[in-house]
């Protein structure tokens, strides 16, 4: 069945809390238009980041040329290097000029299948292509030339395609973070039971 994926979310529903954006994103589609053939995977999984009130955040202690780009408009793509080898990708949200985002933690593989497989060769089944942050930017082969890019403009975009967010979703403690660097915030959600979800927090 043919899935309505051209129509990105607007700025609007960026420009809100990242705690309200985030559990709302479940479900809603990324989607990439770059290259010869579409790639798009269901969000499943993500945390919420609050900037200046959550020392989580990149953003946290003030703009830098790294985060400059959680303090644009909402809806921009906020993506940075980490641990020496691996990128993720963030929503940046609001509210106002707020550097708040949402980091993309997992998606269930849609479209552009055999590209993801190039991208991720060393992806053992099709659930793990997307699982994790690092993971699901290297299936969509996001880096430092995408960090800034509108979503609600494309050609990356995240879209509603109907499925709507769970009535319910996972909750917990963001993964990775160090004690007392925000670990404690339940600002993780995910789709309870989902087979492509990265983990459970330590």
């Amino acid at each position: 069945m043919a899935r309505r994926l051209n129509r990105a979310l607007p700025r609007r529903f960026y420009d809100r809390d990242a705690i309200e954006v985030a559990p709302e994103l479940l479900n809603k589609v990324l989607v990439s238009d770059e290259g010869d053939e579409r790639v798009a995977a269901r969000i499943v999984e993500v945390e919420a980041y609050r900037g200046l009130d959550d020392p989580g955040s990149h953003s946290y202690r003030g703009r830098t040329p790294r985060n400059a780009t959680m303090f644009g408009p909402p809806g921009g793509l906020y993506t940075y290097f980490t641990y020496g080898m691996h990128w993720c990708a963030n929503a940046v949200c609001g509210p106002g000029e707020q550097p708040h985002a949402v980091l993309l933690r997992a998606a269930v593989p849609l479209d552009g299948l055999d590209v993801m497989r190039v991208r991720r060769v060393k992806a053992r089944r099709d659930r793990d292509l997307c699982a994790g942050p690092a993971r699901l930017a290297q299936a969509f082969g996001l880096d430092r030339a995408h960090d800034g890019i509108d979503l609600t403009r494309g050609p990356i975009r995240i879209v509603d395609d109907g499925m709507a967010p769970p009535d319910v979703p996972g909750v917990s403690a963001r993964i990775g973070l160090a004690p007392g660097k925000g670990d404690e915030f339940p600002w993780r959600y995910y789709v309870l039971s989902d087979p492509n979800v990265s983990g459970r927090p330590r």
